[in-house]
């Protein structure tokens, strides 16, 4: 194991982000998180992490970064703003190799192959957030290569991943992040904890793998709620149509379809897609 010391005598998050020069991006949907106790309880939410490797999306000049390393973590970040390379190489050197930093944009990075098992914690662009979840939760591979996900959301977006039924932020995102996995908002951050600070406030997001259920394809379970929250006022005689055969399931499991999507549980979702297969 690396002796700590030099990570807890780096220079404060202020003067690094002010000796290179660095200023949040907008176009990459950047806010940087200062305060080091927050830092800290962010990287306590999915439990100890000493010995785990932790996948971390945009880390910025680093300040969730150092939180992990000093956690014990092993941590591979993945960062597309070239201004901040040099400070997070300098992080690289105090860390005695617990750190790789690849540049690039983690759209297009092959996750399982280059990262491998690893907890995802990180305060998400804006910009990408959503996308990058979306991905995360999908795929035929179950359980997936991330073991768990501690994600920084805008707190409308994270009220979305949790929400239940007949509730005005339940959705596709709810669906999608509950029928094979457990969700909870672990914490609120204000705004005010943000450089700049952004309009909204911020919610961290926890996310664990549960068992697939049997039977459900996932392709098929992306298809059936894309379709059924396209359109999400209209009945779901309207918004299933254009899937084959999801009427008929409708009726088979004694779901009226006049009622709207966001008046179904997941659990219904679950045997719509059941009983729709693959196809």
């Amino acid at each position: 194991m690396t002796h700590p010391e030099p990570l807890l005598h780096l220079p404060p998050l202020r003067e690094v982000i002010a000796a290179h020069g660095l200023s949040a991006s907008k176009a990459l949907g950047q806010n940087f998180i200062l305060d080091e106790q927050l830092l800290g309880r962010i990287a306590k939410v999915p439990g100890s992490l000493k010995g785990e490797r932790v996948y971390e999306v945009g880390p910025g000049p680093g300040g969730l970064t150092r939180a992990l390393l000093r956690a014990g973590a092993e941590v591979v970040a993945v960062e597309r703003d070239r201004r901040c390379l040099v400070p997070l190489g300098a992080l690289c050197e105090a860390s005695g190799g617990r750190l790789r930093v690849i540049e690039g944009d983690a759209l297009e990075i092959d996750e399982a192959t280059r990262i491998g098992p690893a907890h995802i914690v990180a305060n998400l662009p804006y910009n990408v957030g959503t996308a990058l979840l979306v991905r995360w939760l999908g795929g035929e591979a179950w359980p997936p290569w991330w073991r768990s996900l501690t994600l920084m959301f805008q707190l409308e977006v994270a009220e979305r991943i949790v929400a239940a039924p007949n509730s005005g932020a339940y959705g596709r995102l709810a669906v999608l992040a509950q029928w094979r996995s457990a969700a909870r908002i672990a914490m609120k951050v204000h705004r005010s904890a943000f450089v700049p600070p952004p309009k909204v406030m911020s919610a961290v997001v926890h996310i664990t793998p549960a068992p697939a259920p049997d039977g459900v394809a996932p392709a098929m379970m992306e298809r059936l709620t894309a379709a059924a929250f396209g359109q999400r006022r209209k009945m779901l005689r309207r918004s299933l149509q254009p899937v084959p055969g999801a009427l008929d399931a409708l009726a088979r499991l004694g779901i009226d379809s006049a009622r709207r999507a966001e008046t179904l549980a997941v659990s219904d979702f679950i045997a719509i897609a059941r009983l729709l297969g693959s196809a």
